[in-house]
């Protein structure tokens, strides 16, 4: 008997593979026709198959951003792992020596505190780990803040025999491609002149992926997001609403009035991440519906500006603002083709935050 979509209870999340299979495909050829390489941050999906099929499709590696996801996605195959985290302290850098044995591994950092710390780590294994120097190019996030700062980075990793110098990793969240451009720039001639020219560049974010090559530097990125999308993709521009492959299915389980309804999923489905955007998601039958507030396990909706109201019962599909965050806050997802099932996939990196 075929299993579809009518046969699962809700909340679930949805994931069709064709709209995937659209999303990571334009990724792919956008990266190739630009001679850049793509290395997708499993942060997204934290599915093994999805990264061995964005390998498959020509990615020459995947990033994790902590040791947990890499140590997940290490045990189901994958081997060329980029964590750009800070790694401190000895029950993390014992991981990272047992995970270094067992896959090829690049980490990045921003001081001379986790600098020192992953030397002595790997100089007491026996090991040699590549790194590269995380700069902040507009981001506000971790970071080296200027081009100076990164080649007195460079200078200190070179000089650290537990170490080598691979190159410098960003990303540009704000300032736009131009400002991250005109600071990798800079900070790579000074690399070059010092004698310390970087190997790997390294750039992310999905909201840049399709004007990564404006960055000259450059020559990978880091997208996340574009497997799925989700709804703050599309409101910049990164493909459109129909390009979201994950969905959340939900059943209107309550009408206390006529411009209120009530939504089986709450911020333990949804998450309460806005981005900015009015609301937490995007009612597919329904647009002009609003999800007005979330509380635990309710999802409710202002009808108030919709003609065509949903009853008690009938089930809706809502694209998340956010796709990255509700595939943490889920066990599975269904991997789906129109109204079929074709399997469950296990989120078997979720909950690995250390």
């Amino acid at each position: 008997m075929a299993w579809t979509i009518d046969d699962l209870d809700t909340p679930a999340v949805l994931v069709d593979l064709d709209r995937v299979e659209a999303n990571l495909g334009r990724a792919q050829a956008y990266a190739d026709q630009h001679g850049l390489r793509l290395r997708p941050h499993i942060k997204t999906h934290k599915i093994p198959e999805l990264a061995h099929r964005q390998v498959a499709l020509g990615a020459v590696g995947i990033t994790c951003q902590k040791l947990g996801e890499a140590e997940v996605m290490a045990d189901h195959g994958l081997d060329d792992i980029l964590l750009t985290y800070n790694l401190l302290g000895p029950a993390k850098l014992a991981r990272l020596i047992a995970l270094a044995r067992r896959v090829r591994l690049t980490v990045t950092l921003d001081n001379q505190v986790v600098a020192r710390g992953l030397d002595a780590a790997m100089r007491a294994a026996g090991l040699r780990l590549p790194v590269l120097i995380e700069c902040d190019t507009g981001g506000e996030r971790c970071g080296v803040q200027r081009p100076e700062e990164a080649l007195a980075m460079a200078r200190l990793v070179d000089g650290l025999p537990g170490l080598h110098f691979a190159g410098l990793m960003t990303y540009p969240a704000k300032g736009g491609t131009e400002a991250t451009a005109a600071w990798l720039g800079e900070a790579k001639a000074l690399l070059a002149a010092a004698g310390l020219e970087p190997t790997i560049v390294s750039t992310g974010g999905t909201p840049d992926l399709y004007r990564a090559h404006r960055v000259g530097a450059a020559t990978e990125h880091r997208p996340g997001t574009y497997i799925y999308s989700d709804r703050f993709q599309a409101s910049v521009g990164v493909g459109t609403l129909d390009d979201c492959a994950l969905r959340v299915l939900t059943t209107v389980v309550s009408r206390p009035n006529e411009d209120r309804l009530v939504l089986d999923a709450g911020s333990k489905t949804l998450s309460g991440d806005t981005l900015g955007l009015e609301g937490y998601g995007h009612v597919v039958e329904y647009p002009q519906l609003a999800i007005a507030k979330l509380s635990e396990e309710h999802g409710h909706v202002s009808a108030a500006g919709s003609n065509a109201k949903p009853g008690i019962g009938e089930r809706v599909t809502v694209i998340p603002n956010h796709a990255c965050v509700v595939s943490n806050l889920h066990d599975v997802v269904y991997a789906v083709r129109g109204e079929r099932v074709e399997r469950v996939l296990p989120v078997a990196a979720r909950g690995k935050v250390t």
